[in-house]
C-alpha cells in the first residue's frame, strides 16, 4: 500500500512538472519564456501586414540570417494580418522581436514595459534628425480639384466622405492623420468637440470609414473606388508605385501604379491618385521583449544592427529602384534608438 501511494506521489509530482516546462522555458536572461514561445534556441521576429507579403520574403530572409549570425540562434518569422497580432505577439513574448510603427510599439510597451526599442532606420543623412517617413493623404487623380481651396491642396472637403484608414494601431494609417484631422477642424465651431474616436466609423465626420488592413490595403480600397480619400504611408507603397509628376512627398503630387505591381496593386496597374496632404512621422522601430531576449543576445542584435556591414548590405537597403524593406538613397543605416525618442508620437494619444 506505501508502495502504491509513493507511486502515485511521484507520477503526480512527475505530471505537474511536466505542466511547469511546457507552460514556460527559461530564457538566457533569467526570465520565462511565454507559452507558445519559440524557446532559447529561437528568436521568433513578427511582422507587420505591409511587411508580410510574398515580394518582401527575400528583404526578411536577409533580415533573419543576420540575426542568426549575430546571435547563433535559428529564426523564425511571424508574418501577420492585423496589426494587433504583432502587437500582441511581441507584448506577451510569443514573439521575441517585431518591426513595428511608432505607434504599435506605444502600445505594446504599454502593455508590457519590457518592449523595448532596439534600433530605427535613420535618414539620408545616417542620423536621426532625418529619421523620418510620410503620412499622406490621398484622393484618385480627377478627383484633386475637389480639395483645393484656391489654388492650395486642403482638406476642408474630406467631410462626409468615404475614408479609408490602414487600422486604428497605425502611425501614418491613422495616429497622425486622425491627430491632424482633428486639429485642423476643431478650429470650426461645428467641430470644436471633434475627437480621433469621431473618426473610427461613419456616421460622425466620414459618410463611411473603411480600414485597409495594411497601407498597401488602404491605397486600393482608394484607388478601387471603395474609399473618396485614404491615409497610408510614401515608404509603404514604394514598390508598387512610381512618380508621375510633381514633386515627391509635395501636395498635388501624382502617383502611378507600376505596370507589374505585386499583390495588392496588380488589381489596379496604372491607377493614379493624387496627395492632398503630407505629415512627417518618426521612423518605425525593431522592437525587442527584454523578458525573452537576454541583455546579451540584445546586444549581439544593437552590434550587427547598427554595424557598417549592415548598412552596406544590399539586401537590406536596397537601391532605390529595387523592392525591399529600407532603401539606400545616401547614408541611411540603423542607429540605436532609446524611449524617450517616441515621445511626440506618444503625445498625441493624450
Amino acid at each position: 500500500m506505501k508502495k502504491a501511494l509513493l507511486l502515485i506521489m511521484f507520477l503526480l509530482i512527475a505530471a505537474i512538472s511536466a505542466a511547469c516546462s511546457a507552460g514556460g522555458e527559461k530564457t538566457a536572461a533569467g526570465g520565462e519564456k511565454a507559452a507558445g514561445g519559440s524557446g532559447d534556441d529561437t528568436l521568433t521576429i513578427a511582422w507587420y501586414p505591409n511587411e508580410s507579403g510574398a515580394d518582401l520574403k527575400d528583404a526578411r530572409d536577409e533580415i533573419g540570417r543576420v540575426i542568426e549570425e549575430a546571435t547563433g540562434k535559428k529564426v523564425e518569422h511571424k508574418t501577420t494580418t492585423d496589426y494587433i497580432i504583432a502587437i500582441e505577439a511581441l507584448a506577451t513574448g510569443n514573439a521575441d522581436l517585431a518591426f513595428m510603427g511608432a505607434q504599435g510599439y506605444i502600445e505594446a510597451n504599454a502593455k508590457n514595459d519590457k518592449v523595448q526599442p532596439l534600433v530605427v532606420p535613420s535618414g539620408a543623412s545616417g542620423t536621426l534628425e532625418d529619421a523620418v517617413y510620410h503620412s499622406w493623404l490621398a484622393v484618385k487623380k480627377g478627383n484633386e480639384d475637389a480639395y483645393k481651396n484656391g489654388d492650395e491642396y486642403s482638406i476642408d472637403n474630406i467631410v462626409d466622405k468615404k475614408f479609408s484608414f490602414v487600422s486604428n494601431s497605425s502611425t501614418s494609417g491613422f495616429k497622425v492623420p486622425s491627430d491632424g484631422i482633428v486639429s485642423h477642424f476643431s478650429e470650426k465651431d461645428e467641430y470644436k468637440d471633434l475627437t480621433p474616436e469621431d473618426l473610427l466609423e461613419g456616421g460622425k465626420f466620414f459618410s463611411e470609414v473603411l480600414y485597409g488592413g495594411s497601407h498597401q490595403g488602404s491605397a486600393v480600397n482608394l484607388l478601387s473606388d471603395k474609399a473618396d480619400v485614404a491615409a497610408f504611408c510614401d515608404t509603404c507603397v514604394s514598390n508598387y508605385v512610381e512618380l508621375a509628376d510633381g514633386e515627391a512627398n509635395t501636395p498635388g503630387a501624382t502617383y502611378k501604379v507600376k505596370a507589374d505591381a505585386a499583390e495588392p496593386f496588380n488589381t489596379v496597374p496604372g491607377a493614379e491618385f493624387n496627395i492632398i496632404s503630407v505629415t512627417p512621422v518618426l521612423n518605425a522601430p525593431f522592437a525587442v521583449n527584454t523578458e525573452t531576449v537576454s541583455e546579451e543576445d540584445k546586444q549581439a542584435l544593437i552590434d550587427a544592427f547598427t554595424s557598417d556591414e549592415m548598412a552596406n548590405n544590399d539586401k537590406v537597403f536596397v537601391p532605390e529602384d529595387a523592392t525591399g524593406l529600407f532603401t539606400k538613397s545616401d547614408k541611411e543605416r540603423f542607429l540605436e534608438v532609446e524611449d524617450a525618442w517616441f515621445d511626440p508620437i506618444r503625445e498625441l494619444s493624450k
